[in-house]
């Protein structure tokens, strides 16, 4: 797994990105699967920037693997913030309006959209978040 130690901070997004979509890319990963992906680091990398060290700061670490298990990407975050177990989190009712719906949930609920596995363990004093979908 190739990972990349980056601030939990908004404006490091793209260096996120890049990173990931460079080890996607160098796998051959299809487009699609690419922008789906993308979405859901876009969504849990903001969640700890915003959340994980409020009012503090920290770092994250983002690790890639594509292949370990063929055909499949994995990624996973790691973060020293507050305990967060986004799998805990229930789907927000999208039938409803916006303004029924109330505020939160809809982030976690793209990522389970646009990925095939999100698993959560707190392990030594780290949240470890780990993603995966098939992407050949």
């Amino acid at each position: 797994m190739k990972t990349l130690t980056t601030e939990a901070k908004t404006d490091r997004l793209d260096e996120v990105l890049a990173f990931v979509d460079g080890e996607l890319e160098a796998a051959g990963c299809p487009m699609k699967a690419q922008m789906q992906l993308d979405v859901a680091v876009e969504e849990l990398f903001v969640n700890i920037a915003h959340y994980a060290y409020a009012p503090g700061e920290g770092t994250a670490e983002i690790g890639v693997s594509v292949g370990e298990i063929p055909g499949t990407a994995e990624i996973r975050f790691t973060d020293s913030g507050m305990p967060f177990d986004p799998t805990k989190r229930a789907d927000p009712d999208v039938t409803l309006s916006a303004e029924e719906r109330g505020i939160g949930g809809l982030g976690i609920f793209l990522v389970r959209k646009n990925t095939d596995e999100m698993r959560y363990e707190y392990r030594d004093g780290k949240n470890v978040t780990t993603i995966r979908k098939r992407i050949l």
